[in-house]
């Protein structure tokens, strides 16, 4: 049970407009809850103000640790779908439960997955720029072209993935004319494959056979740096790679390498090593590479989604339902 006491709540550097959605003015019988985000402050501050609290609600910019758990805290909850900056082991030593959101970005996912190939197949940023600076001349045909999904074979890498997210991204695309999906996963989802319809094969068959790969794994010891050299050279040169899940899942010298020397065509990214990437970063040199802010879960519903059971009821209430701050306990 969660101590039942009035909301004491405390917005240091919290992100602008969660406190609006949040409506945490309002004194209601539920928790004592720190919602705090790091980058505004040192983590000395951090580990000061969760002194004395029942509940800590992280975002994933940084990792909860013993440090962080050496404060008496009975629930921690992340606003994110993956846990991978937080300490299961610390969590299971203290008892501390764990509280995150594995269900609330599936349509926002899958959305950016879409907007992302796009932009990198069709190389629309690249256009914008051009039209920007007067690169928009005389007609020519061949200018700009890039490589369209319809008639294509997307390859789904979901290694760990969530099965709806996986079938989410494949729905989506199928409206553009993808001809055949592929996958792979832990184990074949022949309920998913079936429902795309779509063929479960190995890593280096997709990698062989597809026009389009993307990214959707958690990132975990299986997954971390499974998208490298090995992969992107098996990869035909006309490819267009993205990965919006972590970016530890790709190894980024060799992502850099296979666009340096044309191993595959183009690729975008939401997710880097680290975030945020540094302006000065290779990647950033391609033309071809498109990067993102990591802003896969940057939607109005999403937000609402994560924080409220009732959503127009809560929003006139400014209530904070605990039970969907703790929507999955892990232990």
């Amino acid at each position: 049970q969660i101590p039942s006491k009035v909301l004491e709540a405390r917005l240091t550097g919290v992100t602008p407009g969660l406190d609006r959605v949040l409506n945490l003015t309002h004194s209601i019988h539920y928790m004592r809850l720190a919602a705090i985000q790091l980058p505004r402050f040192p983590r000395s501050e951090l580990l000061k103000k969760v002194a004395g609290i029942q509940g800590l609600y992280r975002l994933l910019s940084e990792r909860i640790d013993a440090d962080v758990l050496d404060a008496p805290e009975s629930t921690v909850s992340t606003m994110s779908v993956g846990y991978d900056h937080v300490s299961l082991e610390e969590l299971k030593k203290t008892g501390t439960r764990l509280g995150y959101t594995p269900e609330v970005l599936t349509e926002a996912a899958a959305e950016l997955t879409v907007a992302l190939l796009l932009a990198t197949s069709c190389q629309l940023l690249e256009a914008v720029d051009e039209a920007k600076v007067s690169g928009w001349g005389s007609w020519k045909p061949l200018w700009m072209c890039g490589y369209g999904l319809t008639d294509s074979t997307m390859g789904i890498l979901g290694l760990g993935c969530i099965d709806e997210l996986q079938q989410t991204v494949a729905m989506h695309l199928k409206p553009f004319g993808v001809r055949k999906f592929l996958y792979i996963n832990t184990a074949p989802q022949p309920k998913m494959a079936a429902a795309i319809p779509t063929e479960f094969v190995p890593l280096e068959e997709m990698a062989r056979c597809s026009d389009f790969i993307t990214v959707c794994c958690m990132l975990s010891p299986g997954s971390q740096s499974i998208c490298n050299s090995s992969m992107f050279s098996q990869m035909k040169d006309t490819t267009i790679f993205s990965n919006r899940s972590r970016g530890s899942v790709v190894n980024q010298d060799d992502l850099y390498q296979a666009l340096a020397s044309g191993h595959i065509a183009a690729a975008g990214l939401d997710v880097m090593v680290p975030e945020p990437l540094p302006t000065d970063h290779p990647l950033f040199k391609f033309k071809n590479c498109v990067i993102l802010p990591h802003i896969t879960n940057a939607t109005w519903s999403r937000v609402v989604k994560g924080c409220y059971r009732d959503p127009p009821t809560a929003l006139c209430k400014g209530e904070i339902l605990t039970e969907n701050l703790i929507i999955y306990i892990l232990f």
